[in-house]
This record gives structure tokens, C-alpha cells and sequence, in this order.
């Protein structure tokens, strides 16, 4: 279920492959192919009941079950702002924008036919709808306000513009505030999850969706935090520190 290494085959039973690496569930459910407890069929069949190209579906299952590893060597607190900001926006936010909206839908369809077995999952998913709703506003001022205001400050700072400490006093944003209270509030709500969840462990003798469906909550978790570590022990601190020295406080 946790990325085991295996070959996909078009013979490969659907429920076998999402058995394997959870991330193939969001493939087979774009095409519209269950996985299951209707998943006993092979790939190839499958592919043939909902009219489906098996060959384009293969390609798009073995590009879903790439791993890309970030080296451990890269050390972001030496890393120009800009880099840290890109990055952010690049991978952290170009991943929750597309994944918020997948594992919401997975979540609501998920809750809507097991709620009566597993009644927690109500609140998760209303716990989940907040978190959705918390870091689309996050993103979004984070893309028009905060980060442009950085990239300035840094600019402005490194090459030593005479402008730098008007800049701050007339642009200047609450960093330390807007970003930390923000950051609690996220961190408040997937603690919650985590809790509802038990860290995103499946009960015993579950179906494939309920572990695919903790799978995708953990795996946001883990994106989100090393998102928001950035943000608090790299980027908004170094920005705070810019401020200070450039109005002398």
C-alpha cells in the first residue's frame, strides 16, 4: 500500500496495482475504473469495460508511481530567497492546489457510503472542508501580498537600494502575525485529523479505498509540513531579520 516496488501490467488485477502504490487510485478513478471491491479485474479488461486506451492508461500509472527525492545535501537556509520562494510556490503550492481538490472528492465519496460503519469520518471530513478553506486564502495571499513583498524586501536588501527602509514602512506586511496565526490554525486542524485518524492508520481488514483515502491524508500532512517548516524556520524569519536591520530595531 506504502510504495512497494512492482512492474504494472496490463494483466495486473486494478485492486492489486492500488494495492501496491495507493497514488495509481487517482488515475483509475479519472477514468472512471473502480478499484475496489469492484476492482477484480485486470488492467487490460478494465480498461475495455469503460472504454478506456489500456496503453495511455499504463503510461499515466507508471508516471503517477515515480518517486522524486529531494537530496538531503540541499540546505535551504543558504539558498537565495527567491529560490526558497519559487520553491514554495513550484512544488508546495502547485501540489495542494491540485491535491486539495482529489483527496476532498476521494474524502466525500469515501464518507458518504462507510459513515454508518466508521462515524468519525463525518468530522473529518468537516475538518477537512476547514483546512481546504484555510489554505486557499493562505495561498492566494501568500502569492499576491506576502511573496512580492519579500522578493522586494530581499532585493532591496541585498543590493543595497537606498529605498529599502521605505519600502518596509510603507509596505511593510505583519509577518510574524499574519503567517504565524495562519500556520497555527492549519497546524491545529491537522493535528485534529491526525487524532480523528490515529495517524492515518486503517483499521484492521479495511477495503482498499478506506487505506487509499488515509494514505492521501497522510501523504498531504507530510507535504504540508515540510511546507509550512520553510515558511517558519527559513523564510519568515530571514525576512523579519532584513526588516530589523534595515529600520534599525
Amino acid at each position: 500500500m506504502f510504495l512497494q516496488p512492482f512492474q504494472i501490467s496490463r494483466k495486473s488485477l486494478v485492486a492489486d496495482i492500488v494495492a501496491n502504490d495507493y497514488r495509481t487510485a487517482e488515475v483509475f478513478r479519472k477514468h472512471g475504473i473502480g478499484y475496489c471491491c469492484g476492482g477484480k479485474w485486470p488492467m487490460e479488461i478494465a480498461c475495455e469495460m469503460q472504454g478506456v486506451n489500456s496503453e495511455v492508461l499504463q503510461k499515466e500509472l507508471e508516471i503517477a508511481t515515480r518517486t522524486n527525492q529531494l537530496s538531503n545535501l540541499l540546505d535551504f537556509a543558504d539558498c537565495d530567497t527567491d529560490f526558497v520562494i519559487d520553491y514554495i510556490v513550484n512544488v508546495h503550492h502547485r501540489y495542494l492546489k491540485k491535491s486539495l481538490s482529489t483527496t476532498q472528492e476521494m474524502l466525500v465519496d469515501f464518507t458518504n457510503e462507510h459513515v454508518k460503519k466508521f462515524t468519525y469520518l463525518n468530522e473529518v471530513e468537516s475538518q477537512f472542508d476547514i483546512l481546504v478553506n484555510e489554505l486557499n486564502t493562505a495561498l492566494q495571499q501568500e502569492e499576491e501580498v506576502i511573496f512580492p513583498y519579500i522578493r522586494h524586501l530581499a532585493h532591496a536588501y541585498k543590493h543595497k537600494e537606498p529605498y529599502a527602509a521605505l519600502l518596509i514602512k510603507t509596505l511593510r506586511k505583519p509577518l510574524a502575525d499574519t503567517m504565524g496565526n495562519g500556520h497555527e490554525t492549519v497546524s491545529g486542524i491537522i493535528m485534529s485529523i491526525r487524532k480523528l485518524t490515529g495517524n492515518y492508520i486503517p483499521p484492521e481488514k479495511v477495503c482498499i479505498s478506506h487505506k487509499v483515502v488515509m494514505a492521501k491524508l497522510k501523504e498531504l500532512d507530510n507535504d504540508l509540513m515540510q511546507h509550512l517548516n520553510l515558511e517558519q524556520s527559513i523564510l519568515i524569519p530571514r525576512a523579519i531579520a532584513i526588516e530589523q536591520e534595515l529600520v534599525g530595531t
